[in-house]
């Protein structure tokens, strides 16, 4: 990496060209960041101030001694004063008024709980910037953003003020989070339980590590939901893959899938060619994401249950001709990119949401967040790719110059040993590719999985809607009883006694 001046050309080139290692965490980085995008109910109007606290750069060493003003949400509109809880967003890599617009479920409770709601921004997303406009200048500028320093952050900040909010100082705090979130919900309450009462730690994925759980198990889920949503669907996705392929080794082929799909930017070789095959690949993996029950906005209008709309386009019995196969995915894929018709053209590059929040993650997965993924064809409907930690490494290094710690989660996090924790949910939906990764089975009797057969990605946190399936409201109500029981253990628990 040369020094100096970060080379934001070679970075997006790694990103643009690597069909390896980088194309699936620059994947990993859109689908976690972009759940922003998602649409909130209009009919629940939601009233916050805006505040920024003074946090220190680095929270573990004592050379550093700058700071950063962080942003954070508070709603009090509904608080019980004094000691009425504090339920707190443990906020994602993204603007944290997205995720504030998006966590219906907090804001539906709120008043029944007579709970104050804070959002707080994580480090170097949003406004949230540690040294401003040079934060992703280079990697000695990016090397305070971990999830142990974002966990501080958070635990700085609700000590203050627990200790300067009047009527705050006995009010238990309630974790919640959905997706990295869900994560750093999940592991603020292990780091923190004297900060943290429980937390609800939705699609939380904290087990996509190395040696935890398969490989191919995200990518497998994603095929079983379109396996059981249309008939041969999964299976046509799979011989779609080898029909590019065949059709994109000419020029007139090329041609044909530029207008077949309507593609902004014509594909002109075969590495155009392979950026339109992620691209696909990207597009069946957000809608098993966005598999919701009723229709709702993921970057554009998607129907209710996108999946089964998408599959009445690939349910061809007999054998079909190599165009034919790839009309009926052309017609799928417009079900995502222009359910509405309104767009002209297909940009393939449309999935990108902003330079930093991709690249903010990239730089996370490059150092403690390493989440193999890999592919066989058989298991899923994708191209066999295979993990190779090593070319993984090797292109963070050259993007970087900084190389991941494949084992750091598990040492920092306790990995599968977690038992002697206490007051954490970890629900997941049946429908979500990373429940692959994330805690599905009760582990004691208060670190408890609430499963949810019709969900997709953290449903539960999403605003109450007509068309919600049972299992996502028997969830929320489990939920908002495991709610009660730690509000009341906080407050039943004795003061401990100041020292002489």
């Amino acid at each position: 990496m040369r020094t100096g001046v970060w080379d934001w050309a070679a970075a997006a080139c790694i990103l643009t060209l690597c069909f390896g290692c980088l194309h699936v965490i620059a994947l990993k980085s859109q689908l976690f960041t972009r759940l922003g995008g998602l649409a909130y109910s209009s009919e629940t109007p939601i009233n916050y101030e805006t505040f920024y606290f003074e946090q220190k750069v680095d929270h573990f060493g004592f050379l550093e001694d700058g700071t950063f003003k962080q942003r954070y949400l508070v709603a009090d509109k509904h608080w019980k004063q004094p000691g009425g809880p504090i339920l707190f967003y443990t906020g994602n890599e993204g603007d944290i008024t997205w995720f504030c617009n998006n966590t219906g479920f907090v804001w539906e409770i709120a008043e029944e709980l007579g709970a104050m709601l804070v959002f707080a921004e994580h480090r170097y997303y949003g406004e949230s910037l540690p040294f401003g406009q040079d934060s992703y200048s280079d990697s000695k500028h990016l090397n305070y953003l971990t999830s142990e320093q974002a966990l501080a952050d958070f635990a700085v900040l609700l000590q203050n003020l627990k200790s300067t909010l009047p009527g705050a100082q006995r009010s238990p705090v309630i974790a919640v989070g959905g997706s990295y979130g869900g994560m750093l919900s999940a592991w603020f309450r292990m780091k923190y339980p004297n900060i943290v009462a429980g937390a609800l730690a939705s699609s939380a994925p904290i087990w996509q590590f190395p040696g935890m759980v398969p490989c191919g198990d995200f990518y497998r889920i994603v095929t079983q939901d379109f396996a059981k949503s249309g008939h041969n669907c999964d299976a046509n996705i799979r011989k779609s893959w080898r029909a590019i392929n065949n059709v994109s080794s000419t020029a007139s082929g090329l041609q044909w899938l530029s207008d077949e799909f309507s593609l902004c930017s014509p594909l002109k070789n075969k590495i155009d060619a392979v950026g339109f095959k992620n691209w696909l690949q990207e597009t069946w993996v957000n809608l098993a994401m966005v598999d919701y029950p009723y229709e709702a906005n993921f970057l554009q209008p998607l129907p209710r249950w996108p999946i089964q709309v998408v599959c009445k386009y690939l349910g061809f019995d007999a054998a079909v001709s190599d165009y034919q196969l790839l009309h009926g995915v052309s017609q799928a894929a417009k079900v995502y990119y222009n359910y509405t018709g309104s767009s002209s053209c297909l940009n393939t590059s449309q999935t990108a949401t902003g330079s930093l929040g991709i690249l903010g993650w990239t730089y996370q997965a490059c150092t403690e967040m390493v989440m193999p993924m890999c592919t066989d064809g058989v298991q899923d409907m994708f191209e066999p790719e295979e993990w190779n930690f090593q070319a993984f490494s090797d292109e963070c290094n050259a993007m970087f110059g900084v190389r991941p710690r494949a084992d750091w989660a598990g040492i920092a996090y306790g990995g599968k040993d977690i038992a002697a924790h206490s007051n954490i949910i970890f629900s997941n939906g049946g429908l979500d590719p990373w429940s692959a990764g994330g805690v599905t089975h009760n582990i004691s009797g208060s670190l408890v999985s609430i499963l949810i057969p019709d969900g997709a990605h953290h449903l539960d946190l999403r605003y109450s809607n007509d068309h919600d399936p049972p299992s996502v409201r028997e969830a929320r109500a489990l939920e908002l009883e495991y709610f009660r029981e730690w509000i009341g253990q906080a407050k039943e628990a004795p003061r401990t006694a100041s020292a002489p």
